[in-house]
């Protein structure tokens, strides 16, 4: 996921530049702000919320998303600074620095194209996923009309495709889960088009993470928690 925002990034800077190199401002507003609000803010932040929340401060998987989250930043606020100068000043003020950094964002050059960062067989595999992720949205929120759950975290998903279909999902293994923002997933094998089921997720909630698992309320001394929030506070202690 963050190698996905990451080549959607790098899709952004080479769009930018090239607006900037031919004076189309309006391409430049109407591209940050769909990256804004379309792959950050009703996408990616979204699913991040869980991983950046509830593990470990020295997880592997925060920690991808913590550096994938600060070169967008930065990268972010080099882009706007020729139209949003005052906020951009402000924002690279925050921005904690790297060795050479200047004090000013307008001290610093535009950031380049990093062609390593794009991988368009990656961006195939999510373009497909997202298409699955709406037909799951879709049936989440009927789910929620019926007041059948609350929050997608209230819901156990099952899913039934095609075996090519099938093993494409499992291809994603636990991040699935975290795609759907739901508390549990099975994916199963069925003929003919893509069947989603949604039933109120199976046991109880962790306080911690608000993911529902039937271990709740078993473990002696977390009678809260879920075995994933017991294994990081331990690792705290």
């Amino acid at each position: 996921m963050d190698r996905w925002i990451l080549h959607r990034f790098q899709q952004l800077v080479a769009r930018v530049r090239e607006a900037y190199d031919s004076f189309t401002f309006h391409t430049i507003y109407h591209a940050v702000h769909n990256f804004c609000v379309v792959d950050l803010s009703s996408l990616y932040l979204d699913i991040l919320k869980e991983r950046l929340y509830v593990s470990a401060p020295s997880s592997p998987r925060r920690r991808s998303s913590q550096t994938a989250i600060y070169r967008i930043l930065k990268g972010m606020i080099r882009l706007m600074a020729p139209i949003l100068s005052f906020t951009a000043e402000e924002a690279w003020g925050y921005l904690p620095k790297e060795e050479g950094d200047p004090d000013s964002v307008h001290l610093t050059t535009f950031p380049e194209v990093e062609e390593e960062m794009l991988d368009e067989d990656l961006a195939e595999r999510w373009e497909q996923l997202l298409e699955v992720r709406e037909v799951v949205t879709k049936a989440l929120e009927e789910a929620r009309q019926r007041k059948e759950i609350g929050h997608s975290l209230d819901a156990r998903l099952t899913l039934r495709a095609p075996s090519e279909l099938a093993a494409f999902l499992r291809s994603f293994g636990d991040e699935l889960r975290e795609i759907f923002i739901v508390s549990q997933l099975e994916i199963g094998e069925a003929p003919g088009g893509l069947q989603v089921e949604v039933s109120k997720a199976r046991g109880k909630k962790c306080a911690r993470c608000w993911v529902y698992h039937e271990e709740v309320g078993h473990l002696e001394g977390y009678p809260d928690l879920c075995p994933r929030c017991v294994e990081v506070i331990s690792q705290g202690r």
